[in-house]
Parts: structure tokens; C-alpha cells; sequence
């Protein structure tokens, strides 16, 4: 790849290295110079800028870290649509995150162009989460790169894959001590009870016992009797030696000690049996707390179907030490351990959706358009269901006109509703509204239609991945040949802005304002062209073939 100054009248077909600002107008970096973007650049005055051009045998950034980001994924994995040399990777499943790190380090050691990073290994996803991202540096890679790259994402299986978390069903036999307060082994069982909870498994038995060796065979041989998949015991003492009541009684019930400690603290006492082939798990004291300790860490994987043995526990003490430390002083919150791990998980920026349902329909003569059947089912709900198959969440639908029968016509979609009384009043009262009603951590929100039946949660999430106001994309803007359309992605640094607009207006003046944010996404179709604004458009739409509507997830 070439780099560097050039002439203006030189830099037609080139990539600009760097945004301009010209005016009232951007350009922004990585755009491909045109013949009238040239004219522009000279007539401001500006003699000369950086460019990159391709030499033969390079691969573009996008489509470099869209070929890699490919190659790498495994089950329960999705590739977002890659941007700015950035290709995104989304957990499909609600599971653990599972990647070969070697082979991660071998492909970041191919060429420093080409990078690809994750979240930690195990970490907790959820469906729609960012897991990892494949990012070119520069704007180009070479073609042998990009090859050796996915060959090593491609070699001896999935680079990365999502192990989703199973149902299963739990059993839990505590012993007891003199002195031993009833009520501590009761707060044990709720916090135990939450813990499966949060993992989609069930607590189907519980018996208390003696603390003594046969009193406890006789209780777990009793357990297996309800077709339990794991036992968990949490003892009246702590675990201090493989001959310790709890090893000896899984023993003489007829199971094995598979291993005993770990190193991770707290859990350093966790003991792994079995009796067949079911797990029994000798609990350390830490576990009657619902902060994140190593049985967390064992239970996922058990719940996960992943091998969990003395490998694999002796392997976790990289990260392992988790207690509370002068240099991390805030206790752990009180939380269910998978949630608890999950809030502490970057998954890519939350961006929400507004649905504007709240317009009069016009120009359709009379009946609500929103109301009108697409494919079978009403706009509104159609648009909807469209939208919920986006990484955008939460869906909040801004209703007005005839509120009533639009609510009804949403039915038990997940979606919000917030009414807007002063719909009369124009677009911008449903926009107020609207932003009014989303949560405070949202990074952004998309302002969707509810007459663009066309638009899909394809759409929705190539302008979030476009997204990204540390690099100066805060207005992400779809267009068709140079068109530009809706919906439109805005950062929530403009909602201020846009809750002081008055009238039949939306935000289209701010883009002109914020030039320098702005972020056009070229779309591959007309869907974000067309709105439903009349009976003739209308038919159109019932005439031609009909999408398929993506499955709301």
C-alpha cells in the first residue's frame, strides 16, 4: 500500500488518511475520493492531501477483517457487518465464550496489521453480545496475510465458539454441627437457589444431615434416588483433607475424588467427585455468598457441558485470585455470580430504538397507515418485529394517533409504549417524547419510522456497527447511491438538542450542523428509501414480493 501527501489533482480514486472539514462539509477519512470531491478540496484551497492507495495483492480493510473474522467463528457465534476495518463478533446463545488462546497469539503474531482481540476466556455472554473483534490497523492488508491469518483461525477447529448453558437439575444436601444456626443453612439455600436461577437450572432437592461419614453416604446415595445431574454438598466444616468427612462419604457411596483445591480465592477448598457419572461437588464456605468465587467458575462450565477435571481447575489460577485486595478496595456486589460477571463484560455500545407511531396519516386520506396490513399483520406490528431482530434494544414505540388501537396492534410484542398526547403538535413532540422515555445508560438511539416497513435488523445493525463517537462517528446516516434515508443512529450527546425541537420537524438540521460527526453507511438496497405516505404506495408495497420478516429474538 502507498502512503502519503499527494497533489489534489492527483488524489482521485485515492483513500483519504485524514478527515477535512471544508466548510459546511466533512470529508471523512477513509473515503475514496471522487472526481467532485477533488474539485471541492481544490476550491477551498487546500493543495495537497494524505492518501493511500492499494498496490496489487491488497486486500481492502473492511473485507480483510470480514475474510479473517469469518474464518474464526465457531457455533453460537455471528459476524456483525465490518466497518472502518472492523468486523465484530456476537454471541448467538447465552453461554460461555470458549477460544482456543494459542491460536490467539499465533494469528496476532502473524502481521501487525491484522489483530483480533476477545473477552476474557469463560466470560458469561449473552445473545446479541459483542465477544470479540477483528480490526485491520491500517487501510489495507496483503492478501498473503490475510490467507495465513484465517488458515490459522480455520486450523484444528473453530477459533472461537459460544458453549451454551444447559438446564440442569440440582440437588443440594447440607450437614450440620452443633451450634449451627438453622437459619445460616436457609439463607444457603436461597443464595444457592439464585445462583442456579441465573445459569437456567433448578433446584429439585434438598436434604440436611449429620456431619458425619455415614450419615452423609446414606443422604447422597438418597440424592441420586431423584435424577439429579449434580450434587452440591455444603458441609457444617470446611473441607481440609481428601480423608475429610465429605470426600470419605462420596467414597463410601460409592463415587471418587477426582480433585481437591483450586487456585482461585475465595474457593480455594472446592472438592470435584463423582458417583457414576454424575459430578458431586464438596463446597467451600465461600459459596453460601452470592459474590463470584471459584464454584462459580466450575458450575458454568459443568452447566455449559464443558470438561471440567484436575486439568482444567488447575489451570484457572491465571485470574484467579478474586478476593477483595488493597488495590481493589469496593466489595463485590451482591449479585447472582453469572450477572455479577456479566456487568463487568464491555458488549459493545447499548444503543436503543425509537418507533415513531404517533402521526396522523394524512396524506393517506383517512385511515391510519400504521394499521394498514403488511404480510399479515398490521405496519406497526410488522416494523416492530423488524426492528426487535436488531442488536438495538430497548424497542420503545411512541404512540398517538388512534393510541388505542395501535398499543392493541403491537400486542405482547417486547416492546415499549409511551404515549405522546400532543402528537398534533408535529414530529418533533413524538421525538421529545420518545427520548424523554429512554434509559440513561443508552450510548445512542436509533429514530426508526413506523411506515418503513422495508427497513430490517440487517439495517439496524450495520449502523451500529458503524458507531463509535470516540473515532468521530456519532451520527450514523444510511444511503443508497449517495442518497441519504432512514432511520438515522444518533449519539445521546444530541438528545438535549434534539428535546428542544418544536414543531412538524425532526433532527435533519442538526446533521448539517454536525458534519464533522457524521458517518454515511451505503446499504445495498432501497429499504431505507421507502416510506409508506399514500394508498398508491401502499399497494405497491402489498404488489410486490414479499421480504421475509426476520424472527424477533
Amino acid at each position: 500500500m502507498k502512503f502519503g501527501e499527494v497533489p489534489v489533482a492527483e488524489a482521485e480514486g485515492a483513500i483519504l488518511a485524514h478527515s477535512l472539514k471544508l466548510g459546511t462539509t466533512a470529508l471523512k477519512k477513509a473515503r475514496v475520493l471522487s472526481r467532485a470531491d477533488v474539485e471541492l478540496i481544490a476550491a477551498s484551497g487546500v493543495s495537497a492531501v494524505t492518501v493511500a492507495r492499494l498496490d496489487p495483492g491488497d486486500v481492502g480493510e473492511d473485507q480483510a477483517a470480514e475474510r479473517v473474522a469469518a474464518a474464526a467463528i465457531g457455533a453460537g457465534i455471528s459476524l456483525g457487518a465490518p466497518f472502518t476495518g472492523r468486523a465484530n463478533l456476537f454471541a448467538e446463545a447465552r453461554g460461555l465464550l470458549v477460544f482456543d488462546r494459542e491460536r490467539i497469539d499465533r494469528l496476532n503474531l502473524v502481521d501487525e496489521a491484522i489483530t483480533i482481540g476477545t473477552l476474557p476466556p469463560f466470560a458469561v455472554v449473552e445473545p446479541k453480545q459483542m465477544v470479540a473483534t477483528v480490526k485491520i490497523i491500517p487501510f489495507a492488508a496483503s492478501d498473503d496475510a490475510v490467507k495465513q491469518c484465517a488458515q490459522v483461525a480455520m486450523s484444528e477447529g473453530p477459533l472461537l465458539w459460544v458453549a451454551p448453558f444447559q438446564p440442569r437439575s440440582v440437588g443440594l444436601v447440607q450437614t450440620r454441627l452443633p451450634g449451627l444456626k438453622e437459619s445460616i443453612l436457609d439463607k444457603t439455600r436461597q443464595v444457592t437457589e439464585g445462583r442456579l436461577a441465573a445459569l437456567g437450572c433448578r433446584l429439585v432437592f434438598e436434604e440436611r444431615c449429620a456431619h458425619a461419614t455415614n450419615e452423609l453416604a446414606s443422604t447422597i446415595r438418597h440424592a441420586f434416588g431423584h435424577g439429579i445431574d449434580i450434587l452440591l454438598i455444603h458441609g457444617a466444616s470446611a473441607i481440609l483433607d481428601r480423608r475429610d468427612v465429605i470426600p470419605a462419604a462420596i467414597v463410601a457411596a460409592g463415587g471418587r475424588v477426582d480433585h481437591f483445591g483450586m487456585p482461585v480465592d475465595p474457593g480455594n477448598l472446592l472438592l470435584l467427585g463423582h458417583v457414576g457419572e454424575r459430578v458431586v461437588l464438596g463446597l467451600p464456605g465461600c459459596a453460601r455468598s452470592p459474590k463470584v468465587n471459584g464454584f462459580d467458575w466450575v458450575l458454568e462450565r459443568l452447566v455449559a457441558g464443558l470438561p471440567v477435571g484436575s486439568a482444567e481447575i488447575m489451570r484457572m489460577g491465571s485470574g484467579g485470585l478474586l478476593a477483595e485486595i488493597p488495590s481493589r478496595p469496593l466489595p463485590r456486589a451482591e449479585a447472582k455470580p453469572a450477572e455479577q460477571r456479566l456487568r463487568a463484560k464491555p458488549t459493545g455500545p447499548r444503543i436503543g430504538a425509537l418507533l415513531l407511531a404517533a402521526g396522523q396519516s394524512r396524506r393517506m386520506g383517512g385511515p391510519n397507515k400504521l394499521l394498514a396490513e403488511v404480510d399479515g399483520a398490521p405496519m406497526v406490528a410488522y416494523v416492530a418485529r423488524r426492528l426487535l431482530a436488531s442488536r438495538a434494544r430497548p424497542i420503545t414505540a411512541v404512540l398517538g394517533n388512534q393510541a388505542d388501537a395501535v398499543e392493541a396492534a403491537l400486542g405482547k410484542l417486547p416492546v415499549e409504549r409511551v404515549r405522546n398526547p400532543e402528537f398534533a403538535g408535529g414530529l418533533s413532540t413524538s421525538l421529545k417524547r420518545g427520548i424523554a422515555a429512554l434509559p440513561s445508560d443508552l450510548e445512542g438511539a436509533l429514530i426508526c419510522l413506523g411506515d418503513m416497513p422495508l427497513i430490517s435488523g440487517r439495517h439496524i445493525d450495520r449502523l451500529i456497527a458503524a458507531f463509535n463517537p470516540l473515532e468521530g462517528r456519532a451520527i450514523i446516516v444510511p444511503t443508497r447511491r449517495g442518497k441519504r434515508g432512514n432511520p438515522v443512529l444518533w449519539s445521546k450527546r444530541f438528545f438535549p438538542e434534539m428535546a428542544e425541537l418544536a414543531g412538524d420537524v425532526g433532527a435533519k438540521h442538526l446533521i448539517g450542523e454536525h458534519a464533522e460527526l457524521v458517518a454515511e453507511v451505503e446499504m445495498d438496497d432501497d429499504a431505507i428509501l421507502v416510506d409508506i405516505d399514500t394508498p398508491e404506495a401502499l399497494e405497491a408495497l402489498r404488489q410486490k414480493k414479499k421480504p421475509v420478516v426476520e424472527a424477533a429474538c
